[in-house]
This record gives structure tokens, C-alpha cells and sequence, in this order.
């Protein structure tokens, strides 16, 4: 399978290799620190902080950093901003609900029920941008058990950086 195929093909194989050499400039990376960055840009794209991660582990599995290395870095930065979205709904539930969203208390029964019933199988698209940093929020409003929220939200991360990372690596081989 070849994923540019035509007239243009060489074309677009130097642009890709062109953008990626440009997006490594910006950083000095080497083994530790290109890590410990990666791990912190997935970190904060996980909590409220309008960020994406995806594209640090294309550059680093395209620039040949350890495949499997790269996606736990990212999955569990990830998985732990999601841990501090869903502390901060723990800890915020009056205010999140009755200040900000102003919700009444039968609302609010209402979106715990609803949310109970459908809600906790969502997380595991808590890796959305936007949509999944407030199903952490909500898990954490509504006391979602902990062990659950983990499984469901890791499982989920882990699987979008696993896809993210094979295809940007399927990517390399079919352009080199």
C-alpha cells in the first residue's frame, strides 16, 4: 500500500522529510530530555491546557526514537493530566456545578443518572481534544470509581498513541 501515489509522490516525500527535520531543529533532542519533553507536553495536552502531543511522537518515531519507549512516555503523561482533570472535577464538584454551569440539584441527578447510565464507557475517548478533557471533568464531578476511570482513560490514550506512532512509522518505511 502506498499512501501518496502518483505524479507527485516524490514531491511530497521530500516536503514530509523537509517538515520533520524543521520541526527537530526547534528542539535539541537527545534521549532523556526528548522524552522528559514529551512527557510533559502530553501531560498538559491532557489537562485544561489547549495543547496536542501527537505530533512530538511523530517527530520522534520518525526520527527513530525507540517506538514502544515513545508511546508509554506520551500514554502516561497523558493518562496523568486526565488524572488531574479528574481531580480538579473531584475536588470542584459545588463549584463546577452550582456557580459555574448552574445547575440545580435535580440537574444535577439528572446528569448523574444519565452520565451513569452511558457516561463511563465514553472515557475511553478521553484522548478527543476538547471534548475528552471534560469527560475527565465529569468523571471526576460524578466520583466515577478511580480504578475504572483509569482503565477506561488509559486504555483509550494508550490506543491513539499506539496508532499515531505505527502509522507515523508504517509512514517512514513507505517514504524511505
Amino acid at each position: 500500500m502506498r499512501f501518496f501515489p502518483g505524479p507527485g509522490e516524490e514531491l511530497v516525500k521530500q516536503a514530509i522529510f523537509e517538515y520533520f527535520s524543521c520541526s527537530m531543529d526547534i528542539f535539541t533532542f537527545s534521549g532523556d530530555s526528548s522524552f522528559f519533553l514529551l512527557f510533559l507536553i502530553s501531560f498538559l495536552a491532557a489537562t485544561l491546557v489547549p495543547l496536542g502531543s501527537e505530533w512530538l511522537v511523530v517527530v520522534m518515531v520518525t526520527k527513530g526514537f525507540p517506538l514502544e519507549t515513545t508511546v508509554a512516555t506520551a500514554s502516561i503523561g497523558n493518562y496523568l493530566g486526565g488524572c488531574t482533570t479528574f481531580a480538579i472535577g473531584v475536588l470542584g464538584t459545588e463549584l463546577v456545578f452550582t456557580r459555574l454551569l448552574r445547575m440545580d440539584q435535580a440537574e444535577l441527578m439528572r446528569a448523574k443518572r444519565l452520565y451513569l447510565k452511558y457516561g463511563t464507557w465514553t472515557l475511553l475517548l478521553s484522548w478527543l481534544p476538547v471534548v475528552g478533557d471534560a469527560l475527565c471533568l465529569v468523571a471526576g464531578v460524578f466520583k466515577t470509581g478511580f480504578i475504572r476511570f483509569s482503565l477506561l482513560v488509559f486504555t483509550g490514550k494508550l490506543a491513539r498513541y499506539s496508532i499515531v506512532a505505527i502509522l507515523a512509522k508504517k509512514a517512514v518505511e513507505q517514504l524511505s
